[in-house]
């Protein structure tokens, strides 16, 4: 059995509304992973069914007034409550809860589930509990046995590995090793045996052996003489008593290194604590709640672990059920066990639950790495088509007053046009919005030019009417199949962002960032100096005023795109261009020291850095009202939950 379903009730953050739950969550068996920025709910989630199921480590749980939701008066709730749904009761476990069941449907097709209802309020200081099962309001309380059988296992974030595998009273090794069937109520367990065994042969040392026999003498000869020769008490040496409970809790868990870090002591736990999964004679839950899995512990072993959980409990009856903040792991989960939580709402990623299709997951399973995932954990994603557009939009958006990193954007580099493939995790079946709002930056790909049939020469032609109908078509392509406010298309208003920005105010920028990028290529052997850059500077120069005598501003923006361009029309420039005008746009070289890279600076008045903040208002104004780099702008507000500049008629 496993949980399937949790409600909550004006329970922390999650406040319902004309009594709809603030927060509901689907859960399936096997490998569950809850991802989300902070504040986003995993830990409330996990809580609420610590509340319910309690845990087996028998640790005392309970809420307080900080649960109970606070309006926007400042006034808090007087009564919580938490519903959670356990199903998929095979007949050992079913028997245990026969009372309680519901069931659907007859015969071999019948289900059954345990429908729980938590319900805590608060009366002055304070706060009492109830927990009902088969109805909220007269349902049946549970007797002892059934709630013991519904503890889960619980490993907490700041989890203190050390301790916890040591000996001592009620330890946690020996607990979970008595609720193992191997130790569960074993009076006759071979390890009493062994214990009683050693204790004998203590005993016939210290009455056989002659030095035990002379410890023991003195021993009893002084106790003899603090008594007097009254008394005939006799002093003895045992052991502690052969009981299995004692045994256990003299036991600790190590490792064969003499000192194991943390995240190898980390490893241990877990390793113990999984113990419980594995078998269950009783039918009890084997539920394992795990918070921040990936404390302590380096890529590779997250990797390691969630490969090895994904394999050993996706389908055996078990369920785990993890929080994350690592992209690593939220990369390597596949991606039918994710939920996210988002908003006040909780997003499983199942099929049937997302727009995306078989062909999809096998997609994102083989190619969402790490520096994808990070759209998990993002308040608004921008995704782009290639590493350009990756390193230019940090650049653009700090230059227009909205960083990145400031407003929890992330930048997804797609690496290829199949937007649909990773926009389709943020698009639901059921059409609610995630309140992720995602930006989908790529090119219109109208071509600036006619290639002749027979002699395979390229004639410059502008073709503006047929770059805005590629943009309409492109824009209602993913209003189309995303659906929704939340994804956005933004598509260059010509051929590619490059052309773009040729035809925009950072068109002279652009051609000393081609000409140093050659520049730079070409350093390999040769180290960059004053001499190169002043060459780069000059041939940038040169470009510039030859193509000022060209009629069209389209004209000349594709003769600056040209020069990227190898004799074959490709260009393996495009992400160190990026690189270079990015650098300029977010550095004044004054500020740079020589020799640390001032010489690779190049004059960008417009945009550098500066205290006079009507400079910095000019450069943002100037940006926002180019007709080639609004698309940029407008991509950027979007993914911030800003309000969109107005189109204009770019000509």
């Amino acid at each position: 059995m496993y949980v399937s379903e949790l409600r909550l009730y004006d329970f922390r953050q999650f406040k319902s509304v004309d009594g709809k739950p603030g927060l509901e969550v689907r859960f399936h068996p096997g490998l569950n992973a809850l991802v989300g920025e902070n504040g986003s709910g995993k830990t409330t989630v996990v809580d609420a069914m610590r509340y319910v199921l309690l845990t087996q480590s028998g640790e005392f749980v309970r809420p307080t007034e900080d649960d109970f939701n606070v309006r926007a008066d400042g006034v808090s709730v007087r009564e919580l409550r938490i519903e959670c749904v356990i199903a998929g009761l095979g007949a050992n476990e079913a028997k245990n809860f026969i009372e309680y069941l519901t069931v659907e449907g007859q015969g071999e097709e019948a289900c059954y589930s345990l429908r729980l209802y938590y319900r805590a309020w608060r009366e002055g200081n304070r706060v009492f509990t109830d927990l009902r099962v088969g109805d909220r309001s007269d349902g049946a309380k549970l007797d002892g046995r059934a709630r013991e059988l519904l503890r889960v296992v619980y490993l907490k974030p700041l989890r203190d590995a050390e301790r916890e595998m040591s000996a001592g009273r009620r330890s946690r090794l020996s607990q979970i090793l008595l609720s193992h069937p191997a130790f569960r109520g074993r009076d006759g367990h071979p390890m009493v045996a062994a214990f009683d065994g050693a204790n004998k042969e203590i005993e016939r040392y210290f009455s056989e052996n002659p030095s035990g026999k002379e410890v023991m003498g003195t021993i009893r000869s002084n106790l003899s003489a603090f008594h007097g020769s009254a008394d005939n008490r006799e002093a003895s040496i045992r052991v502690l008593d052969a009981q299995l409970r004692s045994i256990l809790e003299g036991l600790s868990l190590t490792v064969g290194e003499a000192n194991p870090g943390l995240g190898e002591l980390n490893l241990l736990f877990m390793a113990a604590e999984l113990l419980l999964l594995k078998a269950s004679e009783e039918g009890g839950m084997r539920t394992a709640l795990v918070e921040e899995l990936e404390a302590h512990l380096h890529p590779q072993a997250q990797l390691r672990l969630i490969e090895f959980l994904q394999r050993d409990y996706g389908d055996h009856g078990s369920q785990v059920i993890i929080t994350t903040h690592s992209p690593v792991l939220a990369s390597k989960i596949n991606l039918k066990s994710l939920i996210l939580l988002k908003g006040g709402g909780g997003f499983d990623m199942a099929p049937g639950r997302t727009k995306l299709s078989p062909g999809d997951y096998l997609f994102l399973q083989r190619f969402l790495d790490a520096t994808k995932a990070n759209l998990f954990f993002a308040k608004g994603v921008i995704m782009v088509e290639g590493d350009a557009e990756n390193i230019l939009m940090p650049a653009l958006a700090e230059a227009i007053g909205c960083p990145l990193e400031r407003y929890g954007v992330s930048i997804v580099n797609v690496g290829s046009t199949a937007f649909l493939r990773y926009a389709g995790i943020m698009s639901r079946a059921d059409g609610r919005p995630m309140g992720v709002p995602v930006s989908v930056v790529t090119d219109c790909d109208v071509k600036p030019y006619d290639v002749d049939e027979k002699t395979k020469e390229r004639h410059f032609r502008a073709k503006p009417q047929e770059s805005r109908q590629a943009v309409a078509r492109k824009e209602e392509y993913y209003r189309t199949h995303c659906g929704g406010t939340d994804i956005k298309a933004f598509v260059s208003p010509r051929w590619t962002l490059e052309y773009c920005l040729a035809l925009s105010c950072l068109s002279e920028h652009l051609l000393k960032a081609i000409h140093y990028a050659k520049k730079i290529r070409n350093s390999d052997a040769n180290p960059l100096d004053a001499e190169k850059i002043r060459g780069a500077d000059e041939s940038a120069k040169k470009v510039w005023e030859d193509i000022q005598s060209l009629d069209s501003d389209e004209e000349r923006a594709y003769r600056i795109y040209d020069t990227m361009l190898d004799r074959g029309g490709k260009s393996k420039l495009k992400a160190m261009v990026a690189q270079c005008l990015a650098a300029a746009m977010r550095f004044d070289a004054s500020d740079v020291p020589a020799g640390r890279g001032r010489e690779y600076m190049f004059d960008l008045d417009i945009l550098r850095a500066s205290s006079d903040d009507s400079k910095t208002n000019k450069v943002k104004q100037e940006l926002e009202e180019d007709p080639y780099i609004r698309y940029l702008v407008n991509a950027i507000r979007h993914a911030c939950g800003l309000q969109l500049i107005m189109e204009q008629t770019d000509g």
